[in-house]
């Protein structure tokens, strides 16, 4: 479930940074339509939905089989 909603979350902020930069700023400043985002923060908002989604179906796979709930140790393969 928190990997669907990373994911969701990356991948509109991936898609749509300046209207989710937008609607942030609205959301968390009184006067927040008056107020303009620097250049950068739209492409820093698009790096961090890539990152996100990235993380969401990538990320979590390789600690998925260190923690199973089996007893034995990570490198009894061998």
């Amino acid at each position: 479930m928190l990997r669907a909603l990373l994911a969701a979350f990356g991948l509109v902020e991936l898609l749509f940074p300046d209207k989710l930069v937008a609607v942030m700023t609205r959301l968390a400043y009184e006067d927040g339509g008056e107020m303009t985002a620097k250049p950068w923060v739209v492409t820093a908002a698009r790096v961090e939905g890539a990152v996100f989604l990235l993380v969401a179906l990538f990320g979590l796979r390789g600690r998925c089989g260190r923690c199973g709930g089996d007893d034995g140790e990570a490198g009894e393969d061998e």
